[in-house]
């Protein structure tokens, strides 16, 4: 990381990233409580009410040891984008500075903590007709020639994106085509000035430890009533926010196409792919410290040799 941008203030916004799984929540819990301070999720799936047990959502139990921001605030029904988001932030740390000098920021969501690192510029909405014509494709022919028109305008967002994702592709290819730029030329904006300082912690595990770990994790998550939780939320299938790891393999479950058993196992693969695509994501960013996840002490003595450095 760079030397400490050399703002008066001497606030700090502190990233804990990494792929799901990984311990992210508690270690974030343990930091902010050590600091008598605040989080915000950068958990994209956390922030719908409806989704609780899929997404790993911190306890209530947690959630009363250290106040979390951007969790629960939305409905699957609602829509929520990274501009958004990037917004949210820069307001609720604009509040929480006025009377903390660290707070937290954890999640996996790698696209949502680079537009607070980065910022992010503003994607214009499309043409209506255009929304209208790239989803009779889907409809007509499937997500394939989607990919392949994402791969062609936007090799980049095709490689980062989740590809099986169509609503996500047609976004992609509805700033492509309306703006004649890629959809990555707009979150790469780099260098925002930020009233404040930025380390970026990124926890990280050996391959198998954490592929054990998702295993019997998915497993508690049927214990506790995933199911039943996929169920309820079976009607709005349809929905963005539900395109999501943990429940369309339920839903698939439910019309039949696979047994509950298969559907579980597809959980746990199609999460630890995930996870690597995640890790894969983070790996590439040169300004992120990595520790494993019970390296708490070691944490602590980081971030206050990097906080006191600023001052």
């Amino acid at each position: 990381m760079g030397d400490p941008l050399p703002y008066p203030d001497n606030k700090h916004l502190i990233i804990i990233a990494g792929p799901t799984g990984v311990g992210k929540t508690s270690l974030a819990i343990q930091l902010a409580q050590n600091f008598r301070t605040e989080i915000i999720s950068a958990d994209s799936r956390q922030f719908f009410r409806e989704m609780n047990i899929g997404t790993a959502k911190p306890s209530p139990e947690e959630v009363g040891m250290v106040k979390h921001h951007l969790i629960d605030m939305l409905s699957i029904s609602d829509n929520y984008n990274v501009f958004r988001f990037e917004s949210d932030v820069l307001k609720i740390l604009e509040g929480l500075f006025l009377t903390h000098q660290i707070v937290f920021m954890a999640g996996g969501s790698g696209l949502y903590i680079d537009a607070v690192y980065n910022g992010i510029d503003d994607i214009p909405d499309p043409a209506p007709e255009l929304r209208a014509e790239l989803n009779s494709t889907f409809e007509k022919k499937g997500i394939l020639p989607l990919r392949e028109q994402l791969k062609l305008l936007d090799p980049e967002a095709y490689e980062k994106m989740d590809i099986a994702n169509h609503k996500r592709i047609i976004r992609a290819l509805e700033v492509c085509i309306t703006t004649g730029k890629t959809y990555s030329s707009f979150l790469n904006k780099k260098n925002s000035k930020r009233p404040f300082n930025i380390i970026k912690i990124g926890l990280e595990r050996e391959r198998s430890e954490l592929n054990n770990i998702i295993n019997k994790r998915v497993d508690a998550m049927m214990a506790n009533g995933l199911e039943d939780e996929a169920r309820s939320l079976y009607p709005y299938r349809d929905f963005n926010s539900l395109q999501t790891v943990g429940y369309k393999e339920l839903f698939e479950y439910f019309e039949g196409k696979c047994s509950r058993e298969k559907a579980i196992e597809n959980i746990k693969t199609n999460t630890r792919r995930y996870a690597k695509k995640q890790m894969t994501w983070f790996a590439r960013d040169k300004n992120i410290f990595w520790f494993h996840p019970t390296e708490t002490e070691k944490i602590l003595e980081f971030i206050t040799k990097q906080t006191r450095q600023a001052f």
